[in-house]
């Protein structure tokens, strides 16, 4: 920086208003209409867009691959590890839901693009996923919103070395990173450690195995009797996870619920820094009524909710055992959501009047909000009648 003296520095803010002047007398007079940011800008981030079902195919007995194509012929980009939420209407209810995209961001490059997930047979408590697993079909259109969430390989944040802890549907991001891996477009040295029941249970086993490479390596643990099997056996353990570990290692972690706490604990034994480990997040409760401070005497209570979205008001019933975003989908209102988690604030409202309760284990709010009554309506229970403001529908 060149010093002109102390009067011409300080006095520099009127310089440059008078250099602005003369460009805008400069200038042309034709109006510009057209904003060329703003055009690229909306090709990466389009908010949500119609997504057309063109393939459905087997990952394992108990698991489908949908692929989807773009009617715009054209896909945002997005990490290996991100996630999709695909919106439709089942009956009178307004679904959207979360799903990690197991193909890779090369994939939506090229003359035919395309983004895949892979989802799981559920044991009756998956209602959407069991939609995709069974009925879906092949020219179904969906509304969708591609490259969410923060579990993603950052080559500034993270080690050079990665150890992913897989179990079940959650091998899906893992083998988006791989897939890119393989194809030289992340240099990172990545180890999956796929703990599964069964060799038949293994979920995209065929695909896994095909990224094998020199910077991808992958392990399945099996847990049940497998008679023959010569692989590594039992859980994913902490005398396990270190046998497959570098000195540096950050450990990225996918799977149910119960596997995420015993990780947790598994981890700790490691001593592994909490800036080394990243968990996906998991999705609302599975059963609100078992978290502490929950008060089970209103576990079966039903109440009203009155919601206000600008000048429009309207009362629907609200399970205190479910969400305020799952009583708003069973009756047709839009709220934008993306996480289902608490994480990402899209779902984010205002209670005016009423009691909630909100799940410990997903609440990201901000302090602020807190203190005004704003809350997420995914990882948010009514106890009492309540009236709360939506953001206007989009």
């Amino acid at each position: 920086m060149k010093v002109k003296g102390f009067l011409k520095d300080v006095g520099g803010a009127s310089r440059v208003t008078k250099a602005r002047q003369k460009s805008w007398e400069n200038a042309s007079k034709e109006v510009v209409t057209r904003d060329p940011i703003g055009e690229v800008a909306r090709l990466l981030h389009p908010g949500r867009f119609e997504v057309t079902l063109i393939e459905k195919r087997d990952a394992s007995p108990t698991a489908r691959t949908l692929r989807f194509s773009s009617s715009t012929g054209h896909f945002p980009y997005f990490y290996a590890g991100q996630f999709l939420t695909l919106q439709t209407k089942i009956g009178d209810s307004l679904i959207t839901r979360p799903y990690s995209i197991s193909s890779s961001p090369e994939d939506t490059r090229g003359k035919d693009p395309f983004v895949e997930i892979t989802v799981r047979k559920s044991k009756g408590d998956g209602f959407f996923c069991d939609y995709l697993y069974e009925k879906a079909k092949v020219g179904d259109k969906f509304l969708a919103e591609v490259g969410l969430g923060e579990f993603h390989i950052d080559l500034i944040r993270d080690a050079h070395d990665v150890v992913c802890l897989a179990g079940g549907s959650g091998i899906t991001p893992f083998l988006s990173m791989a897939k890119q891996i393989k194809a030289g477009k992340l240099d990172v040295n990545l180890t999956i450690l796929y703990g599964s029941v069964s060799e038949k249970d293994i979920i995209l086993k065929d695909e896994l195995e095909a990224c094998v490479c020199d910077k991808v390596k992958v392990v399945h643990v099996l847990s049940g009797e497998n008679p023959g099997w010569k692989g590594e056996k039992g859980f994913l353990t902490a005398e396990l996870i270190k046998k497959y570990s570098a000195k540096d290692t950050t450990y990225f972690i996918c799977g149910p619920q119960v596997m995420y706490e015993f990780l947790h604990a598994e981890l700790k034994k490691l001593k592994v820094p909490a800036r080394r480990i990243r968990f996906e997040v998991f999705g609302q409760a599975r059963d609100i009524t078992k978290f502490e401070g929950f008060p089970k005497e209103k576990a079966d209570k039903t109440y009203q909710l009155t919601v206000v979205m600008g000048v429009h008001k309207e009362t629907i019933p609200a399970k205190a055992s479910e969400s305020i975003l799952v009583a708003l989908e069973r009756h047709g209102i839009a709220l934008h959501n993306s996480c289902r988690s608490g994480a990402c604030g899209f779902c984010r409202c205002r209670v005016l009047e009423g009691e909630t309760f909100v799940c410990p284990n997903n609440d990201g709010r901000r302090a602020a909000d807190k203190d005004f009554g704003y809350f997420h309506a995914c990882s948010t229970y009514p106890l009492s009648d309540l009236t709360v403001r939506l953001p206007i529908a989009e």
